[in-house]
């Protein structure tokens, strides 16, 4: 996978975390700067660790799946860009905010981190099968991640309610198109 492919692919990655910081800026107004960091890191982490996770997963099954490796990529980047693309749908659907807005914190943010990241960790396996230099993109991955996810809590105290649901539409886009990039260069 190119440089270029794996940037994009990180901020398809980056999509949902984005997603979920716009929303807590919105959701939580007294968020100052120490806690977008908080929120950065924590999302970075998630989605720098479960590729990781995922690629050792997969090297481990890599011999076995080698000769459909382009539609593994193909089927797990189109279903989790499609499960984006829907979430981003029923959220328009169904804007809301939690009830208590006062419990931003640490388990809150962690809760977050696994659920925006398990796709991360299905794009691990992913790159197992298609030997990707694994730290170089859980490094790029995380650091796409955190200034995204920093960035988005200042978004969403800002423009929340415009941006959220479109920031998912879009990385569940690039995923699909990620997916069919790497089936349409296997195939021919």
């Amino acid at each position: 996978m190119d440089f270029f492919t794996l940037v994009f692919l990180s901020v398809g990655l980056a999509m949902d975390a984005f997603a979920v910081s716009i929303t807590n800026g919105l959701c939580y107004p007294h968020l100052k700067t120490k806690h977008a960091l908080f929120d950065g890191l924590t999302f970075g982490f998630f989605q720098m660790a479960m590729p990781i996770i995922g690629y050792f997963i997969g090297s481990t099954f890599s011999f076995a799946i080698r000769a459909v490796d382009h539609w593994i990529a193909l089927i797990l980047l189109c279903f989790i860009g499609g499960n984006m693309v829907r979430e981003a749908v029923t959220q328009l659907r169904h804007p809301e905010c939690p009830s208590n807005r006062s419990a931003f914190n640490a388990k809150l943010l962690f809760v977050q981190g696994i659920a925006t990241s398990i796709d991360a960790l299905a794009i691990g396996v992913s790159f197992a099968v298609m030997d990707v230099s694994i730290i170089t993109a859980a490094a790029l991955i995380g650091i796409i991640t955190f200034g995204f996810s920093f960035g988005g809590i200042f978004i969403g105290k800002k423009f929340g309610g415009l941006l959220k649901e479109k920031a998912e539409m879009i990385g569940g886009f690039i995923l699909i198109f990620i997916g069919l990039k790497i089936f349409i260069e296997h195939m021919f």
